[in-house]
């Protein structure tokens, strides 16, 4: 099989940065074979991550702000191609295609009364193409949603390839700024995997961050280890609608960005930061356990849970899980050889790889959708 070179771009809910991978990659679907041959994050800049989250607030969106940064965006991701390649002395001409996911800034996965299910990711895949003279691959959920699907979560397909065993069942749990699972039952075919997101990742726990450490995340959890968990803010916090919908859904910044901290806040004034951060902590490993006694546990028999993502790396968080799923075996995606951080931009970089080959890659069973799609728009150089 001829290998190819793919690049995977991610830059999440959370907004910790601008994940870049280098692939190569051979053949497609369950004969795919991939060799990771560089990974980085490039910090946001802080210019833009305000107007990420200004795009991302209905008081403060509108379409110019949007339409300007779905170009800077584009410039953004471009660059990050540009210095993961030259990191490593890879010329761009090597390249054969780059999957964007592009910036979430609205995800509507219902249709209600005024709205249509709807989904926007923004970061100009013509900019990108141009500025890196390679063949782009982008706007993947819109097919599916186009579907009846709820254009998330798109990473299943790539963690059945990646993780399904025979003998095994598996979740895969993804810890970014919201956390998402794969269900992988022993022997599963892509029909019978299922995956949705849990609820709040690190999001929550971020927003703290920022507003009382001036920093961008809780670094290996230290925060939250210094703190006391308050009772009545996570009674408050459990209380959320979303956790006893029932699969598949997905949620985002809408449900649990700087407006459900803000809440918090107003409700439960005059906390230490440190309590606030342990109790934002404990309560999405909380959620992580609530989603899995209330819709698997009953229906399947797990033998390993890996996460990933960058909630991996959070001590206190990982400690907070295992103790609720003492019974299980928790692992990390590092022990079997997949980089944490790296993981979505790889699914990315995969799904292009598919939609290149004209092989669908949504999964019904996790979005709803009526049918199996091919994903992506294409743009070339």
């Amino acid at each position: 099989m001829d290998k190819k070179y793919g690049i995977g771009l991610m830059s999440g809910t959370s907004l910790d940065g601008v994940d870049v991978v280098l692939l190569g990659i051979e053949g497609s679907g369950i004969e795919t074979k991939i060799e990771t041959l560089a990974f980085q994050t490039y910090e946001i800049p802080e210019g833009i991550e305000l107007k990420i989250k200004s795009a991302c607030n209905l008081e403060e969106s509108n379409s110019e702000i949007i339409c300007s940064l779905n170009f800077e965006l584009g410039y953004l991701f471009a660059e990050g191609v540009k210095k993961l390649c030259n990191s490593i002395d890879f010329p761009l001409e090597k390249l054969d295609f780059i999957g964007s996911h592009g910036q979430t800034i609205w995800h509507t996965p219902f249709k209600t009364e005024n709205l249509f299910a709807s989904t926007l990711q923004i970061g100009e895949p013509a900019v990108i193409a141009y500025q890196t003279k390679t063949l782009v691959v982008s706007n993947f959920r819109t097919m599916d949603m186009a579907a009846g699907g709820q254009g998330a979560p798109l990473v299943p397909f790539t963690e059945y390839l990646l993780f399904a065993s025979k003998e095994k069942g598996r979740i895969f749990q993804n810890i970014g700024g919201i956390g998402n699972l794969t269900l992988l039952p022993a022997n599963c075919s892509l029909d019978q995997l299922e995956a949705f997101d849990t609820g709040p990742g690190n999001m929550i726990i971020d927003e703290f961050c920022k507003i009382f450490k001036n920093t961008a995340y809780d670094r290996d959890g230290y925060w939250a280890s210094q703190g006391e968990i308050q009772e009545d803010i996570l009674d408050f916090m459990k209380s959320s609608p979303y956790l006893d919908i029932k699969p598949p859904k997905s949620t985002g910044r809408e449900i649990y960005g700087a407006q459900y901290v803000k809440e918090i806040l107003e409700k439960f004034p005059d906390r230490k930061a440190e309590d606030y951060i342990a109790t934002a902590t404990v309560f999405t490993a909380y959620t992580i356990w609530h989603q899995y006694e209330k819709f698997i546990f009953n229906r399947f028999s797990i033998d390993e849970i890996i996460i990933a993502g960058g909630g991996s790396y959070n001590h206190t968080l990982m400690k907070f899980i295992k103790e609720l799923l003492k019974d299980k075996k928790v692992m990390t995606g590092e022990e079997f050889g997949i980089n944490s951080s790296a993981k979505e931009a790889i699914a990315f970089a995969l799904l292009a790889n598919e939609t290149l080959h004209g092989n669908p890659s949504n999964a019904p069973a996790a979005t709803g959708a009526k049918k199996h799609v091919i994903l992506g728009n294409i743009t070339k150089i």
